[in-house]
């Protein structure tokens, strides 16, 4: 193979989820310049629910995406710089700051069946002069069918690619196939995929997209991530060089980066693991980033995460609906009996 797919790296944003989005600006300054060493094609910068994503749904950052973005953007050379906007969440007030500041390209992600929400956001996207990927999050959650008709209206939109999410790593690799060789047969713009490991998958979901067809896919430093994280960039590296990939970044210099430069800012609880937790997570279907929002509420109210992830995945909840998960957690408690601990969760 000569093909040469485009990685993103976003241990400076999904990989936020991890640790609660608690990176400074020096750890994402020191984490970038190691990327920009190590030769990556882009890397993504924003809290883990994209831009205006500090909140006290979404959880708080430790500092605003435009501090983000001062402290990285001079560390990046040849990189390009990416941002993440959800339609709901992020503002044209904060697109305009990410094009001040230096991003070359801005992702908007929509629920895989609500594509129709982002024409404005990639008509400005557009016009501010950054390239446009449109990404179709959950897309576990539709049939190949419906993710091209959705595919099509970011196409129509400007989108100048469209990736497959698999938000809840959900998918098995046939389910994958199936999606990407679907849009890349009818799509005049590049198709992109962006793994979870909730069910071990990962790394082989991604060698799967490209083989039918993506160009660009996604991975953390350390297969960090929500859930049990992404595709981990210097495994997904290695890989892609083995199979015969002409691949960009340097295998070495991404290793060093996760092992020298981002390991040592983690802490044990915060590298994601294929534990129980996240494996139902992956089985029912959920979006990845409500983990670590499930245990909390599951130790408040004293119910199994499993069992509460089980019933989330039952409800297809969606990103933006984090709030459910305190509603359901106190409901499976009322139910089970349990409660003293609703009453002790509730003071």
């Amino acid at each position: 193979m000569t093909e040469s797919p485009r990685l993103v790296d976003m241990t400076l944003r999904d990989g936020m989820h991890a640790v609660d989005h608690q990176f400074t600006p020096d750890q994402m300054r020191r984490v970038a310049a190691a990327l920009d060493d190590a030769e990556m094609d882009v890397v993504e910068v924003s809290h883990g629910d994209g831009m205006g994503g500090s909140s006290i749904n979404y959880g708080m950052a430790a500092a605003d995406t435009e501090e983000y973005l001062e402290a990285v953007a001079p560390e990046l050379t040849d990189t390009k710089l990416s941002v993440l906007l959800l339609p709901g969440i992020g503002t044209v007030e904060e697109l305009d700051m990410a094009a001040d500041h230096g991003a070359d390209i801005c992702r908007i992600a929509t629920h895989v069946t609500e594509a129709d929400v982002s024409q404005e956001h990639f008509e400005y996207v557009t016009e501010r002069g950054l390239e446009a990927n449109g990404l179709l999050m959950l897309s576990h959650m539709a049939e190949p069918e419906t993710i091209l008709e959705q595919a099509q209206l970011m196409e129509e939109y400007g989108a100048d690619a469209v990736y497959v999410m698999d938000s809840a790593g959900a998918l098995l690799p046939d389910g994958v196939r199936e999606r990407v060789e679907l849009l890349t047969d009818e799509l005049s713009i590049d198709v992109g995929f962006h793994a979870h490991n909730n069910m071990g998958l990962a790394i082989g979901n991604t060698l799967t997209a490209l083989d039918a067809g993506a160009v660009t896919v996604d991975g953390c430093l350390r297969g960090l991530g929500a859930g049990s994280g992404n595709a981990q960039m210097e495994v997904l590296v290695g890989a892609l060089e083995k199979a015969g990939y002409d691949v960009g970044p340097d295998l070495f210099g991404v290793m060093d980066a996760a092992e020298d430069v981002l390991l040592p800012m983690l802490t044990e609880d915060t590298i994601p693991e294929l534990d129980n937790d996240s494996l139902i997570l992956g089985y029912a279907g959920v979006y990845s980033s409500f983990l670590r929002h499930a245990r909390r509420a599951s130790d408040r109210y004293g119910v199994d995460p499993r069992e509460l992830l089980i019933e989330l995945g039952e409800m297809e909840v969606v990103g933006g609906q984090e709030d459910l998960i305190t509603d359901v957690a106190s409901r499976l408690a009322e139910e089970s009996g349990s409660q003293s601990a609703a009453a002790e969760g509730d003071d």
